[in-house]
């Protein structure tokens, strides 16, 4: 009788395992599908810095309506610092407005000055979520920080590609340390059930992903002053936190990210490949509010093929003109080697 206790104790405890690991469905704020052509473009904002009323503005709207009639995207991506002023939540619809009136659908990973003026964090993210087109989902997920999302891009055969969103917050004081804001543990784990659900989904095998956020994590900074490759503009120290929380070792250990996407730096808009990794910057969207040495501004363009884990990316700059053409896939030698 003991026996067969111990062994239906132990069949259990194998069946709690199993179940305590299985992998949740996620949720997903948006599925994208590919055009007729196979293509889906994304055109990435970084720190548009709107004040509502200020003529400190005008030139920073006047490119994002350049940059969205020039690229035509299918979807934007916000990274963040939208506003920087009060009133926030009239600034905030000033220039997402754009994105209404061209029927474009966007989603916000919200920046740190997002939250500094006259809404909080979360009244800022309501206001965002109140605007037609925006795809980001309620703040219930019980993790910090209000804008974590993740797209799925889909094809004929299935989603081809997952897109996370993260609130890399603030500012931080982690044992009274003054620090910028960074990803959570909770929110790592978050991203790592949603991985591994997307592998389950996929025989096993990690689907390509890519990451868009705020505030860089301190791998940039290692990278940017260790042996690795770069195109573009180094015009600033990443400004990351003092504290690393441990994301890009998750993203490699999980198999599935391959390339992170922030703002925050106005002066940098390099594409940086480190340990078969990429970490780009978007370029400066904003103007006269803030400092911007890097002229003229612009924004970061991404254009996916159904099928190819691949991608391309270029800057789009005020005025006219592309820099930066890179085609970025897992595996590659250096920045500009064609595939093989």
């Amino acid at each position: 009788m003991v026996v067969r206790l111990i062994k239906i104790a132990a069949v259990l405890s194998l069946a709690m395992v199993q179940i305590g690991t299985m992998a949740q469905t996620p949720r997903i704020a948006s599925d994208l599908k590919y055009g007729a052509d196979g293509k889906f473009k994304i055109l990435q904002l970084a720190d548009t810095h709107i004040i509502a009323g200020d003529p400190r503005s005008e030139r920073a709207l006047n490119n994002v309506r350049e940059m969205l009639d020039t690229e035509k995207p299918d979807f934007v991506i916000h990274t963040g610092d939208v506003v920087f002023g009060k009133p926030a939540g009239e600034s905030a619809r000033t220039v997402l407005q754009l994105l209404v009136d061209r029927g474009i659908p966007f989603a916000v990973a919200l920046g740190n000055h997002d939250s500094d003026f006259d809404l909080s964090r979360t009244e800022m993210y309501a206001v965002i979520r109140s605007i037609p087109g925006n795809v980001n989902t309620p703040d219930d997920l019980g993790i910090h920080g209000c804008s974590n999302d993740i797209l799925t891009l889909s094809g004929k055969n299935g989603v081809d590609r997952v897109i996370y969103l993260f609130d890399s917050g603030n500012r931080e004081y982690p044992a009274g340390v003054k620090s910028w804001g960074y990803v959570h543990t909770d929110q790592i784990e978050w991203y790592r059930a949603a991985s591994r659900y997307f592998s389950s989904q996929n025989g096993g095998k990690p689907v390509p992903s890519i990451t868009f956020m705020h505030i860089p994590f301190p791998e940039y900074n290692e990278a940017a002053h260790s042996k690795r490759k770069m195109v573009g503009n180094f015009g600033e120290e990443p400004a990351s936190p003092k504290f690393n929380s441990g994301l890009y070792l998750a993203m490699r250990e999980m198999g599935d990210v391959y390339a992170v996407v922030t703002g925050h730096d106005h002066d940098n808009d390099f594409v940086m490949m480190w340990q078969d990794f990429f970490m780009i910057y978007g370029r400066f969207s904003g103007c006269d509010t803030v400092y911007n040495n890097l002229k003229p501004n612009g924004a970061r363009v991404f254009e996916f093929t159904e099928g190819d884990d691949g991608f391309r990316t270029w800057v789009r700059v005020n005025g006219g003109g592309v820099e930066q053409e890179l085609y970025l896939y897992p595996g590659m030698k250096n920045l500009f080697s064609p595939r093989e």
